[in-house]
């Protein structure tokens, strides 16, 4: 699978990566042998990035991943997980805690070091915690060896406009920010280069906006967002393709996008995502798909505490400021 570099840590990350939230049964339940093999499957085809947090699944997804990594060279993937949240309210990013964490994800993850440490979804906490003992302790772990390299994660675009420039973070996860219905993440690029900072994108279906299923109850988008990306899954389907298919091709596409986690814990999905990123994107379907969601381009909702979502909040539908 094609290659790029992430940021200035000079890894080498696979176009397509492997979330895997889903080993938590975070979308349905699945047994540990399914999930196993649904990793294997993944870092055979390439997908040998590999992000994961105690969160998911409340440390099912860890577990799930340790037990498929333990038959697999060291050296024959990349490996990230997260800190400092730990349930749908629970968050903690004091320097106990996260070294705890890391202690315990080790455990389970069977292995020595981590990749790339994020610390997961900030949004939720002053940013006084992250900045003075949180992230000093990310780079405490970092000289230490425990972890090679020390990012954050979360929704808001904002966020990282704010912290990056006071945090020397290697890499970020951002999500839902760069998919057929919400491209805003371009926006960030420029200072992500500035900074030499590592782009992990994820999400490229929007958290399951752009399916024909219809989007989960729990999904915090609004109701024109939601019928809008149902309208054009069914436009791809009417047109005989799937507009999964799309939304993959059209995240990997972007040369300054190093990579985009997807989630799945079906062998023959995975599979299908590798396959569909060596295939011609069909670029007539592409500009209906984009002309259809063109009423709610770049919409997104809030994440977390309001300082960093008020902006976003205020150009929600036009392109950011």
């Amino acid at each position: 699978m094609k290659q790029r570099v992430l940021g200035n840590t000079g890894l080498k990350v696979p176009v397509l990566s492997f979330g895997a939230s889903s080993l938590g049964s975070v979308f349905r339940d699945i047994d540990r042998s399914e999930g196993i093999r649904t990793v294997h499957a993944a870092v055979d085809a390439g997908m040998n990035y590999i992000d994961v947090s105690p969160y998911y699944g409340l440390t099912k997804a860890e577990t799930v991943l340790g037990e498929a990594l333990k038959s697999l060279p060291r050296s024959s993937y990349t490996l990230s997980t997260k800190a400092g949240r730990y349930g749908e309210n629970a968050f903690d990013f004091s320097r106990q805690r996260i070294l705890d964490s890391v202690q315990e994800s080790l455990a389970r993850l069977h292995t020595e070091y981590i990749d790339i440490l994020f610390l997961h979804d900030i949004e939720f906490v002053p940013a006084d915690i992250i900045i003075e003992e949180a992230f000093p302790t990310l780079l405490q772990l970092k000289e230490q060896g425990i972890i090679r390299y020390a990012g954050i994660c979360g929704l808001p675009l904002q966020l990282f406009e704010y912290m990056l420039p006071r945090l020397e973070a290697d890499a970020i996860i951002s999500y839902c920010h760069y998919a057929l219905n919400d491209n805003s993440l371009l926006s960030l690029l420029p200072l992500l280069d500035k900074e030499g900072v590592g782009l992990v994108n994820a999400s490229p279906l929007s958290m399951g906006l752009l399916s024909t299923r219809g989007t989960p109850a729990w999904h915090p988008a609004d109701d024109e967002v939601k019928q809008a990306c149902l309208d054009a899954a069914r436009f791809c389907t009417e047109q005989g393709s799937d507009i999964a298919k799309l939304a993959v091709q059209f995240a990997t596409a972007h040369e300054r996008i190093p990579t985009t986690l997807v989630s799945s814990a079906n062998e023959r999905n995975i599979r299908n995502n590798v396959a569909w990123i060596e295939e011609p994107m069909d670029e007539e379907l592409l500009n209906e798909v984009l002309r259809i969601l063109a009423p709610i381009h770049n919409v997104t909702w809030t994440s977390g505490r309001p300082e960093y979502n008020e902006k976003r909040q205020q150009t929600a539908k036009g392109e950011p400021k």
